[in-house]
């Protein structure tokens, strides 16, 4: 019963041992991932859902998600 003990102790430490080896520092010398810039967003003047600006369809009456929805938009908002 002391054998097994032992046994299972030292089991204990080299799984211990072994998963602290395993993974990196906290102060690594890896680089962080730096956080994307903000974008600039604007809302569909159809549905407003909002999108990134440089994803967004201009249009008359301003950006659209969509050409379905500036169409639709342009339709029902003649000028």
């Amino acid at each position: 019963m002391k054998y097994l003990l032992l046994i299972v102790g030292l089991a204990v430490l080299v799984f211990v041992l072994g998963f602290k080896r395993g993974r990196p520092p906290a102060s690594s010398s890896q680089p962080r991932h730096e956080a994307e810039p903000s974008k600039d967003m604007v809302a569909c003047a159809q549905c407003g859902l909002h999108l990134p600006r440089d994803e967004a369809l201009p249009g008359r009456g301003g950006h659209f998600c969509s050409t379905a929805h500036r169409n639709a938009y342009e339709a029902s908002h003649p000028s």
